[in-house]
């Protein structure tokens, strides 16, 4: 915080600068708060539903009973939260070789 007790000011100048200087911080982290949101905002939609690999569109697709996204292009699978837990706990039903690969993530 800069020195307010320069010389020549008297507390009742130290104090209202203190306050401007406050004042001004505050609105300044408030516009730094709503840009970041704006940002986040503009990147959410400019990735939504895009491959991170490739940047490809991501298809819905039902496996299981789960949708999960695939990518158009190089074909990878991606999952939302709490769907691996889905897929496992299917899996785990499964004695084929589905059930096997999802083991792997157990």
């Amino acid at each position: 915080m800069p020195d307010f007790a320069g010389p020549g000011l008297s507390k009742e100048e130290e104090y209202f600068a203190k306050k401007e200087f406050e004042r001004i911080k505050k609105i300044a982290e408030e516009n730094e708060k709503k840009l970041l949101e704006q940002e986040r905002e503009e990147l959410r939609q400019l990735h939504w539903m895009r491959c991170p690999k490739d940047g490809m569109e991501l298809a819905e697709i039902v496996f299981m009973g789960v949708h999960v996204d695939k990518c158009t292009h190089c074909g990878g699978i991606f999952l939302d939260a709490g769907e691996l837990d889905t897929l496992m706990d299917a899996g785990k039903q499964q004695d084929g070789m589905l059930g096997k690969i999802l083991g792997v993530f157990r």
